[in-house]
């Protein structure tokens, strides 16, 4: 590894938190398929990185538990044939996983990779519950196998909620993935609402490449207002993060 290598975390400092991996995969996976390196880009399956398949047939509640609440109704809503073809399915693979925080993301190169093959032999659909994502295989392979570097904002996500008096909450989901807390910026008004996304991003790129923000770190952006700063907050049982968050005020 060097920092040649664009898996490299060119930001990193020292070992902050545990990168968490937790990926759904339904259809009739192969799981005996050899694995090539070379196609998919993987020299190792970390050891920490389960690979669990459970059966409609004695896993029923398990496989069902994906399927229900308000992230599935939106996809049957948007997406009813997408949605139809994973309910279809007898079977899904969990790939769960609690990784060491080191200066290479190689763990998610390789992560990404084994579930790139595990949908050239069977699956249909791709479920990342930390970033509330369904990827079909294309949009799969498209933003987050094809690139040749890891893409910490194609694993991410920035929502937007309503706060109080017209403004708006941001708050993101995935940073656990990097072993990183999410972020979380309250009372946005319209006329700061593209900084505030660009401050999410520059933060994103920043903590997935390694870094750390500070206790009570002065946020220097010229996008936002000046005087705001970071205080990390919560838990992974905070069901707006599933992680710990950095609040943003």
């Amino acid at each position: 590894m060097s920092s040649s290598d664009p898996w490299y975390r060119t930001h990193f400092q020292a070992p902050s938190g545990s990168p968490f991996l937790f990926y759904v995969l339904f259809g009739e996976i192969d799981l005996g398929a050899s694995l090539s390196a070379s196609i998919y880009n993987v020299d190792a399956v970390p050891d920490e990185l389960n690979v669990m398949r459970y059966d409609l047939d004695r896993h029923v509640d398990t496989i069902r538990s994906f399927q229900e609440g308000y992230l599935w109704d939106q996809l049957v809503a948007t997406q009813p044939a997408f949605a139809q073809q994973i309910a279809a399915q007898t079977s899904c693979v969990i790939l769960r996983g609690e990784l060491a925080d080191t200066e290479s993301l190689g763990y998610l190169r390789n992560a990404v990779g084994l579930i790139t093959h595990f949908l050239d032999h069977g699956a249909v659909c791709v479920y990342d519950p930390q970033m509330f994502e369904w990827w079909t295989p294309e949009n799969w392979r498209e933003r987050i196998f094809k690139p040749s570097a890891p893409v910490p904002r194609h694993h991410t996500v920035i929502l937007v909620s309503e706060d109080k008096n017209g403004t708006e909450w941001f708050h993101t989901r995935g940073m656990r993935k990097f072993g990183r807390p999410d972020l979380s910026i309250r009372q946005v008004s319209q006329d700061w609402r593209d900084g505030v996304i660009d401050l999410c991003n520059r933060f994103i790129e920043l903590q997935a490449l390694g870094g750390v923000i500070d206790e009570a770190q002065e946020v220097r952006v010229r996008s936002v207002p000046p005087g705001l700063h970071c205080f990390h907050s919560g838990n992974f049982d905070d069901p707006d993060f599933n992680n710990t968050h950095v609040e943003i005020r």
